[in-house]
């Protein structure tokens, strides 16, 4: 089965199926209060990701682009990557991801320059590559949103990012939400995955982590 170490496996355990869906008294900080005792919250701001180095996670994979095209991850090598998966009927935890990578680039200044944002689609019956191409970009004009369309597989790319998602079915099929693991991935210039970003993860925190890998 998949080999995590401890440290991962605890936070992974929060990052896991993130309620995307609406919650009583609002879940937005579900992830970052399980992280850290509560005396310990005022400085859960300045902690850095996970170093995942030692983790067998990751790699290149195949999927859509918001032009219609193929996009290889490898494609970015050269670059640090901030990889996130979700959805665009995500009514809270994607749009607060991309709002706070959004915010990270501000914080690089001109080191913006040698990230990508990359956000992949795990509802690819209703996330296009058009759709998810517009709805990244509606963040930052240079976010790459991706999906997965003909024979490319969505399952093999979950199970290389250990990422979890699931149907909930809002009174009929068509109507659904998806929960799905929350946080994001810093991949290194040489396309192995360095440190996952809890969600809710301060903007300073995630920027500070990925100068580390400039």
């Amino acid at each position: 089965m998949l080999n995590f170490s401890k440290t991962f496996l605890g936070v992974f355990a929060v990052a896991l199926l993130a309620a995307c869906g609406p919650k009583e008294g609002g879940n937005q900080q579900a992830a970052p209060e399980a992280s850290a005792p509560a005396a310990e919250k005022p400085a859960a701001a300045q902690s850095r990701g996970i170093d995942m180095r030692k983790e067998d996670i990751g790699g290149d994979f195949t999927m859509t682009d918001g032009d219609g095209k193929p996009f290889n991850l490898s494609d970015l090598k050269g670059k640090v990557v901030v990889l996130s998966f979700g959805y665009t009927n995500c009514p809270d935890v994607c749009p607060t991801e991309l709002l706070t990578q959004s915010d990270v680039l501000k914080q690089l200044g001109d080191q913006a320059k040698d990230v990508q944002v990359v956000f992949a689609s795990v509802d690819p019956e209703r996330d296009t590559p058009e759709v998810v191409g517009k709805y990244a970009k509606q963040f930052d004009p240079s976010f790459i949103g991706l999906t997965v369309t003909g024979d490319q597989s969505l399952p093999v790319v979950k199970q290389q990012y250990k990422v979890v998602s699931a149907k909930v079915v809002q009174g009929d099929s068509e109507n659904y939400l998806v929960d799905h693991t929350a946080g994001s991935y810093l991949i290194d210039k040489n396309g192995e995955v360095a440190f996952f970003e809890p969600y809710g993860t301060e903007p300073e925190s995630v920027a500070a982590d990925i100068k580390s890998l400039l």
